[in-house]
């Protein structure tokens, strides 16, 4: 059974910070893109970051420079590490990891945690 379960979310206040895990189950690992996303209540499902298998990122422009996506394959985690962060990050945050194998695609998402930037 494949499980992605995430971890970190909380309160904090504008410029902190925060660090996001991953943690997979069930697959394996090392072979999946993972991605993160983003729900704020009333808004659609955004991408926030990727990072492929071979360990290239990618960041959409609201959190570059302030967000980093890593991955440790050894403990089948992914991190997000947030930085400076801004009211307009509140939201839930959810893992993705997918995988293509010619024609099947494999996609899985976790849970999501809350993340709430307020003073």
């Amino acid at each position: 059974q494949v499980q992605l379960v995430e971890s970190g979310g909380g309160l904090v206040q504008p410029g902190g910070s925060l660090r996001l895990s991953c943690a997979a189950s069930g697959i394996i690992f090392s072979a999946y893109a993972v991605g993160w996303y983003r729900q704020a209540p009333g808004k659609q499902r955004e991408l926030v970051t990727t990072i492929t298998s071979g360990g290239t990122t990618n960041y959409a422009d609201s959190v570059k420079g302030r967000f980093t996506i890593s991955r440790d394959n050894a403990k089948n985690t992914v991190y997000l590490q947030m930085n400076s962060l801004k009211p307009e990050d509140t939201a839930v945050y959810y893992c993705n990891a997918h995988h293509r194998v010619l024609w099947k695609e494999y996609d899985y998402w976790g849970q999501g945690t809350q993340v709430t930037v307020s003073s």
